[in-house]
């Protein structure tokens, strides 16, 4: 996986996840009865991800992280078609759960491909650029999501960023071009 790559699928995910952000936390709010409800499933999420970083950490060194980001990818994919139909806070635990395993999943990958994927002598620079640009890409998404949400279903809205996951996904699994391939086009 090239930087180029990795900023371009990172992008698209933080994309993704700020469009429905604001509206899942609607949806824990309509599910549950209480703020306190509201306030134990985001601590599932977190904690579920904060428990699983040293095993995920382990874990990457095994396996890589391109194929953790793959996972993360296609992992929310599926969430995201699952979430408009939850019915039940018990529902939304376990997917708090689901969902905590596969952000510590994208947190350590995202970090191995970015430390990867810089060179010692400009790193400072190029991670600079890499969170310029995906903050970039998720402030905009919400301000615009405001705007469309009244032409769209809060539901449209999870089936839309469950294809922008699987798009992200491809963009990873695609093999790099060479340097010289790139090196062509830029001129």
């Amino acid at each position: 996986m090239t930087y180029k790559q990795l900023l371009h699928s990172q992008s698209l995910m933080i994309t993704a996840s700020s469009i429905v952000f604001p509206f899942y936390l609607l949806l824990l709010r309509n599910l549950g009865d209480s703020y306190s409800q509201f306030g134990l499933a985001y601590g599932i999420f977190a904690l579920t991800a904060a428990l699983s970083h040293p095993l995920i950490g382990s874990w990457s060194d095994r396996v890589g992280e391109k194929r953790l980001l793959l996972l993360y990818t296609f992992g929310m994919a599926v969430v995201m078609i699952i979430i408009p139909v939850l019915t039940t806070i018990t529902q939304v635990y376990i997917v708090q759960i689901i969902m905590g395993l596969l952000g510590a999943l994208q947190k350590t990958a995202e970090k191995i491909a970015l430390s990867r994927q810089t060179d010692r002598a400009h790193r400072g620079k190029q991670v600079g650029h890499y969170h310029l640009w995906t903050s970039i890409w998720a402030a905009l998404p919400v301000i615009a999501t405001g705007y469309i949400i009244d032409f769209l279903t809060i539901g449209s809205l999870f089936y839309i960023t469950s294809f922008m996951y699987v798009a992200a996904g491809v963009l990873i699994w695609q093999k790099p071009k060479t340097i010289e391939l790139e090196r062509r086009h830029s001129l």
